[in-house]
């Protein structure tokens, strides 16, 4: 139906002005009048964040950049049953539909904290953001990738390549924890996704001058 369509184009379009709040240049703006893209990994994402301004900023935007892909996926799922349970749209099919639409939402909270309008699509790196929607579309799978991060971490103390492992497992636990079809293909696009952004990372590990936590900014963008 055409109203299908209409409703997803308002998903997407809400969802991706939601994830393109511009947490990390904003705070570098705000607390140094910096453009912290021009600064460390040129990243607008939490970890250089950290390193460029400190931990409480650091702290503040990760914790806002989680809230912002939680928040894609929660209002979508509110929006979406509000409409189905009146007499708005009475052709819902619940659940099956919510969570492509809920899908589409978190595709397009990535695409918005990556690529944000504002800053001529030059953003983060969508990992704490990923992190919020993991979380709002099935919180066990949140978890579990966050505890593959954090093990990663405690172990290298490097974020990036905790990035990437949380990356590359996140399609594995979709799958083990038998989620639906939708959640399983974002998982996949997603994970590739975080994994291609971190391509400069990547070249840092292998070339053993990626910073590790405490250590100074990288040399390269």
């Amino acid at each position: 139906m055409l109203v299908h369509w209409f409703i997803g184009l308002a998903i997407a379009i809400v969802a991706y002005l939601l994830g393109s709040l511009p947490t990390g240049y904003l705070a570098g703006r705000w607390l140094r009048g910096i453009d912290i893209r021009d600064h460390g990994s040129g990243s607008t994402g939490a970890t250089n964040v950290l390193r460029t301004l400190g931990k409480t900023a650091g702290g503040t935007v990760l914790a806002i950049d989680v809230l912002k892909g939680a928040i894609a996926v929660l209002g979508t799922r509110w929006a979406v049953q509000t409409l189905a349970g009146g007499a708005i749209v009475a052709s819902f099919d619940l659940p099956q539909q919510l969570a492509w639409w809920e899908v589409i939402a978190a595709i397009a909270a990535l695409l918005g904290h990556s690529k944000p309008i504002w800053l001529k699509f030059r953003g983060g790196k969508s990992v704490a953001t990923g992190l919020g929607i993991l979380l709002a579309l099935a919180w066990p799978v949140g978890l579990t990738v966050l505890a593959v991060f954090s093990i990663t971490l405690a172990l290298s103390r490097i974020v990036s390549l905790s990035s990437i492992a949380g990356a590359l497992a996140v399609s594995g636990v979709m799958l083990a924890t038998q989620q639906p079809l939708p959640y399983c293909l974002f998982a996949l696009a997603a994970g590739f996704y975080v994994i291609w952004r971190h391509r400069s990372n990547i070249n840092r590990i292998l070339d053993g001058i990626e910073p590790r936590l405490g250590q100074g900014q990288p040399t390269t963008k």
